[in-house]
């Protein structure tokens, strides 16, 4: 050995020498509290029915909807994003069913409610119910009115709210939603309910096999949402979007779709320093685990896209992959 040779004073390798030493210096820990599992009730269906855009995840039917409310419970989750799958006969322009008292999502709420302390979130927007497959109402030339649209979003919010839903979370992107529902829950009392606001929510193309599971895929056909959500081009429009709902009165501000937008999210934090979620939507969801059932990818990429969201600043995650990796963390 050469007597003269220097050698380096830091060396980062002595803190990864071993599990141990790594697991004490870990900046980013993902725990269950970070996950949030979306689930699809769909009427009149009889047990569950696999989405084949979405390996792993069904579409539940009222029946079977305590069964899987249990496994999440199992395995510690403690919130659920929930979303209907109606029939199409219920389905029309004006988004009718989502401001009915007894739809669908708002009954699955209450059989929730009466069987798991599990906080739920209902989101806010009427493509579930429209025959067009949009998030609004249109008007005669086709186009997404706002102001009407309003009208019955926050209809649809206070029903939601009424049946007992923790969170509600507009994720149509009219301008004024949040404002309007918060009036109208302070109005009949709701001080408490949460708004989550799906504030930045990008037009994009990662949103195909959620728009299969709940039926407005083939209604909206090749027509696009990108009058009301945001050009994927677009970084600082996602801050305005966020100070907008946030003075509306917001409580928590959600990024979405997640992977393709960690930048957004992490300027979000950074700017912002309040509670923010990220949405690892089904498109981002169904490429890795098609990548890890055909072993091009390790299964492990599912943990590391979660750690890549709360080193990004996400304070919890929406993804299709929260009991699974829930169920791994608990072992």
């Amino acid at each position: 050995m050469n007597a003269s040779r220097k050698f380096p004073k830091t060396r980062l390798r002595r803190t990864r020498f071993s599990p141990e030493r790594r697991s004490l210096i870990e900046e980013n820990k993902l725990t269950t509290d970070d996950l949030i599992q979306p689930i699809f009730v769909k009427e009149d269906l009889d047990g569950i029915e696999k989405i084949d855009s979405l390996p792993g995840i069904n579409r539940i039917g009222m029946n079977a909807l305590d069964e899987e409310i249990e496994k999440l419970k199992n395995n510690n989750i403690k919130a659920i994003a929930i979303f209907p799958v109606i029939s199409a006969d219920k389905k029309d322009e004006l988004g009718s069913e989502s401001i009915n008292e007894n739809n669908l999502v708002c009954e699955a709420i209450r059989q929730i409610k009466r069987y798991a302390d599990m906080a739920v979130i209902a989101d806010v927007a009427l493509d579930p119910y429209t025959s067009h497959g949009h998030d609004g109402v249109l008007d005669e030339t086709g186009y997404v009115d706002n102001d009407e649209s309003l009208e019955v979003l926050i209809k649809q919010a206070m029903v939601l709210a009424r049946a007992g839903a923790d969170m509600i979370a507009p994720s149509d992107m009219m301008d004024g939603r949040i404002s309007g529902i918060r009036e109208a829950l302070e109005k009949e009392k709701f001080v408490n309910t949460i708004i989550l606001s799906y504030a930045a929510k990008y037009s994009s193309k990662f949103y195909g096999p959620f728009r299969d599971a709940v039926g407005s895929s083939m209604n909206i056909g090749k027509g696009s949402k990108d009058t009301y959500q945001m050009s994927v081009a677009n970084s600082d429009e996602a801050l305005h979007e966020v100070r907008m709902d946030l003075e509306e009165g917001a409580d928590i501000v959600m990024v979405k779709p997640g992977m393709p937008f960690l930048d957004i999210i992490k300027s979000v934090k950074e700017t912002f320093k309040v509670p923010t979620f990220a949405y690892q939507v089904s498109g981002e969801y169904a490429m890795l685990k098609a990548a890890i059932e055909n072993n091009w990818l390790e299964e492990s990429v599912l943990f590391e896209s979660m750690l890549s969201f709360k080193r990004a600043g996400a304070d919890a995650i929406l993804t299709y992959a929260a009991n699974e990796i829930a169920s791994k963390l608990n072992k």
